[in-house]
């Protein structure tokens, strides 16, 4: 699935403001604390895992059900990965599910903006997760901290039917 915005991917649009404010329309969150934890990706694949379990995403009845949980972990592999490649790190994964939609934020402390590599080339080794989560994804964004210190990417993915 592409992803369509009448915006680029960054600090405007619909989630501008504090990513608090963006997971309040959710009715259940979670929240995993990844500040000095080791085997961060991991650790954050298995917490979402969990999630959708007790969420009735996972085991999956359907094929589309399968394919719609195995894009949400790919998803947090990609964004955890970005924040430990070019972010100082993850300092927290946040999960908000929504009837129809699952909304995955990272914050991290890092000053860059996350983008797909353009062109993207497929042949090309590296530089792929944004491209994956812009081709999974709903919409996705980055939020500035109010104290100008670090961001918080976030990004929302269909929920299977």
């Amino acid at each position: 699935m592409s992803t369509t915005r009448p915006y680029p991917p960054g600090d405007r649009g619909p989630e501008s403001g504090t990513a608090g404010t963006a997971l309040s329309r959710f009715g259940q969150v979670r929240r995993l604390h990844l500040q000095g934890a080791s085997g961060i990706v991991p650790t954050a694949r298995d917490f979402t895992r969990q999630a959708l379990y007790d969420w009735g995403w996972m085991p999956a009845a359907t094929a589309d059900q399968r394919a719609a949980a195995e894009d949400v972990l790919l998803v947090v592999s990609e964004l955890v990965t970005n924040a430990c490649l070019h972010a100082e790190g993850p300092e927290e994964l946040r999960i908000g599910r929504a009837a129809k939609v699952l909304r995955l934020e990272i914050v991290d402390r890092g000053a860059g903006s996350p983008a797909p590599r353009t062109p993207h080339r497929a042949g090309r080794p590296g530089g792929h997760g944004m491209f994956i989560v812009q081709r999974l994804c709903l919409n996705w964004g980055v939020v500035r901290n109010e104290d100008g210190a670090g961001k918080t990417v976030w990004a929302e993915l269909a929920a299977p039917d």
